[in-house]
């Protein structure tokens, strides 16, 4: 429990730093410059994120958003950093980029879509079931009411197999704990891991764990 804690800890903290970051602060080579054009600093990002340079990227975007926070290039940036950070494997920093997104600029023709990438970032950002248990439980939630939100998204069926993957990491770490409290002669605490997979719609012999992790590949 105390290291499912500090796993959940240190996720927090990392995106309070981030944000912390978009707040004011930037990289030595964005405080020479200043008091630029919007179109300056979206050129900077763009030809940052083109070199794989995200560490400067997100610094030209921290002087976008101070310097012209009402520009038409600001949420553009947003979404291109999103985007950016996801095929760099950087999930979290993905996350809070279409969670910005999502509450400064969401309307009714993108935010399903925005919405279903945030989705997409938690799950992927999804690395160890034990330590990230916090993570697996509220993107599970979010999986439901995306679908409750969204009953005719086309991305649907992607989320209906994040939501299975889910449910079949949770059965099999309950099902891992309980064997090893049998193997130690802790029955009692076997049970009460077994009466947690009660509710799930899986069983045990539907499970067949992927090769690549319980998470899998389903994203190409």
């Amino acid at each position: 429990m105390q290291t499912k804690s500090i796993g959940f800890f240190m996720k927090c903290l990392s995106v309070a730093i981030f944000a912390m970051m978009i707040s004011g602060c930037s990289s030595k080579e964005a405080k020479q410059e200043y008091n630029k054009s919007a179109d300056f600093w979206y050129q900077k990002i763009g030809e940052s994120v083109a070199k794989g340079d995200l560490e400067s990227a997100d610094s030209y975007f921290v002087s976008l958003r101070s310097e012209h926070g009402r520009s038409a290039f600001v949420p553009t940036a947003t979404l291109m950093l999103a985007h950016a950070h996801m095929n760099a494997e950087e999930y979290l920093l993905a996350g809070y980029f279409f969670d910005e997104y999502m509450k400064r600029f969401g309307d009714y023709s993108n935010i399903e879509a925005v919405e279903f990438m945030k989705l997409k970032a938690s799950f992927l950002g999804i690395k160890e079931l034990y330590k990230d248990q916090k993570l697996v439980l509220d993107t599970t939630k979010d999986a439901q009411t995306y679908l409750m939100r969204y009953p005719d998204s086309p991305y649907n069926p992607l989320v209906h197999t994040i939501l299975l993957r889910l449910h079949m990491s949770d059965y099999l770490m309950n099902e891992n704990i309980a064997a090893l409290y049998d193997r130690t002669g802790k029955k009692e605490a076997a049970k009460i891991y077994r009466a947690k997979n009660s509710d799930s719609p899986l069983k045990l012999g539907d499970i067949e764990p992927p090769k690549v992790g319980i998470i899998g590949r389903i994203f190409n």
